[in-house]
C-alpha cells in the first residue's frame, strides 16, 4: 500500500470474518508478511492469508513503539470494527503520524448496534468502558452505545445504574454483532442487575436508554445535585462555566469544592475533562463522590487544600470557591497552576473581596461583579429578593514558554 517507505497498515474486521471484508482489505491481509493482532481478531482470518501471525503481547503499548524497526516492509494490524473508533488506528496515528499509518475500517460495532434498535448514529452518544470504569458510563437521561471489556460489563453498569436512580432505563445487549452467533437480549438495568446472565460473551456493546431522565445540558438545578447549601448557584454557576472556558482534556483543580458542583458541570462541558476536588469536610466530600457517580464524571474528592496540593498533578484550570481569604492560599494555587493556564475566584464578603483587588493589581485580568434577583410573593403581589452579590476575578498566567 505505502510504495515507498514500510507504513503500518490496520485493517478492521467483523466478527464475520474474512468474508465480510472488502475487496481491497482482503487483498492487504493477504499480500501481508506479518500480522499483529489479539487472539480472537488472528482466529477470524482464512487459510488465504500467509503471514507470520503475532499476537499483542503484555504490556502492549511498549510494543507498539518497536512496530517497524527491522521490518524490512509494511506491517499489518488487525482490529475489531473500525480501528479509528476508541481502537488501536488512532493510538498508532498518534505515535507514529497519518503518513506511516493506513487504516482500512470496517463497519463499527456503534453502527451495527444502532441498526440493530433503530437508532440515528448521530444523536447517540459513545461510551467505551474497554479501559475505563463502569461509572463513567452513568448518564441522565439520553442514548448511548456503550462498549463492553468483557462479558461482565452489562450487570455491573445494570447494577449502577440502578442503584442511582436508574432503573427504568432499557438495556439492550448485543453480542457477536454481525457475526453468525449474533445475538440480541433486551431488558431494563433493574431486571438485569436482580437476575444478570452468567452467559454473556465477552464480545458485546450496549445500546442504553437511559430513564427516567430527560438529558439535560447547561447549568443544572441546584436540586440535581445534593448538597447542604454550599453550592455555586445555578445563575452563579453558568457564569463561573463560562469564565472557566473548559477545553477538551483540561484538568480542573475545584478548591473549597462544597457538594462539587462546578466540578461537574466542568466535567459534563468537553471531552476527557475531569477536575479534583478539594474539600475539608468528610461529609461533604462523601457528597462530591455521590455527585461524581450520579453524572457518571471524573472527579477526585480528595482533602483540604492547600495542604493536598503536593500529591495531585497540576492544573490547565483552577476554580477558588471557598478559601481566598485564608493566608497562603491564592499563592499556593498561582503557583502550582500551569503556565498559560487559567484561574477563576469567587467571593463573597468584603474580606476576600480586598484579596481579589489586589491580586487583580499584581496579575492583571477581570473583575466581575454579579447579582441577580428572585420574584417571591409580597402578599398578593411580588417583589424581588436579592441572592448575596458575588465578586469574580479571572485572569491567565503568563506562559513563561
Amino acid at each position: 500500500m505505502s510504495g515507498g517507505k514500510p507504513m503500518i497498515v490496520v485493517v478492521g474486521i467483523g466478527a464475520d470474518g474474512m468474508a465480510g471484508l472488502s475487496p481491497a482489505s482482503r487483498d492487504e491481509l493477504r499480500r501481508a508478511t506479518v500480522i499483529y493482532g489479539s487472539r480472537r481478531q488472528l482466529d477470524l482470518l482464512d487459510g488465504t492469508v500467509g503471514a507470520t501471525l503475532r499476537t499483542w503481547p503484555s504490556p502492549l503499548l511498549p510494543a507498539l513503539d518497536t512496530l517497524l524497526e527491522d521490518a524490512g516492509g509494511d506491517v499489518h494490524v488487525v482490529a475489531s470494527g473500525d480501528p479509528l473508533l476508541h481502537g488501536i488506528g488512532t493510538t498508532l496515528i498518534r505515535r507514529y503520524g497519518h503518513d506511516k499509518v493506513a487504516v482500512l475500517p470496517h463497519v463499527s460495532s456503534v453502527t451495527l448496534a444502532c441498526s440493530r434498535v433503530g437508532w440515528s448514529v448521530q444523536d447517540t452518544e459513545i461510551i467505551s468502558l474497554v479501559w475505563h470504569e463502569a461509572r463513567t458510563a452513568v448518564r441522565r437521561g439520553g442514548q448511548a452505545v456503550v462498549l463492553s471489556r468483557d462479558g461482565s460489563t452489562p450487570a455491573e453498569l445494570a447494577r449502577l445504574l440502578t442503584d442511582t436512580g436508574r432503573g427504568d432505563s432499557e438495556l439492550t445487549i448485543l453480542e457477536q454483532l454481525g457475526g453468525p452467533r449474533e445475538l440480541r437480549r433486551s431488558s431494563t438495568a433493574r431486571e438485569w442487575a436482580a437476575r444478570p446472565p452468567g452467559d454473556v460473551d465477552k464480545l458485546n456493546v450496549m445500546a442504553v436508554r437511559y430513564l427516567p431522565d430527560e438529558r439535560r445540558f447547561g447549568a443544572l438545578p441546584d436540586d440535581a445535585f445534593v448538597h447542604d447549601n454550599q453550592i455555586t448557584k445555578q445563575m452563579v454557576r453558568a457564569a463561573t462555566l463560562a469564565a472557566l472556558a473548559p477545553r477538551p482534556g483540561e484538568l480542573l483543580w475545584d478548591v473549597g469544592a462544597g457538594s462539587g458542583s462546578i466540578s461537574v458541570e466542568w466535567c459534563l462541558a468537553g471531552t476527557g475533562c475531569r477536575a479534583i476536588a478539594f474539600e475539608r469536610d468528610a461529609t461533604r466530600r462523601a457528597r462530591i463522590t455521590q455527585n461524581a457517580l450520579t453524572f457518571g464524571v471524573h472527579v477526585e474528592s480528595t482533602s483540604a487544600a492547600p495542604e493536598a496540593f503536593a500529591n495531585v498533578p497540576a492544573p490547565d484550570v483552577t476554580f477558588i470557591g471557598g478559601g481566598v481569604s485564608q493566608p497562603g492560599m491564592l499563592d499556593a494555587c498561582w503557583d502550582r497552576l500551569k503556565p498559560g493556564g487559567r484561574l477563576v475566584a469567587n467571593v463573597v464578603t468584603a474580606e476576600s473581596e480586598a484579596v481579589l483587588v489586589q491580586w487583580r493589581s499584581r496579575h492583571g485580568g477581570e473583575l466581575r461583579r454579579f447579582q441577580h434577583y428572585r420574584g417571591e410573593p409580597v402578599g398578593e403581589f411580588t417583589g424581588w429578593r436579592p441572592a448575596m452579590p458575588v465578586t469574580q476575578w479571572s485572569v491567565t498566567k503568563p506562559d513563561t514558554t
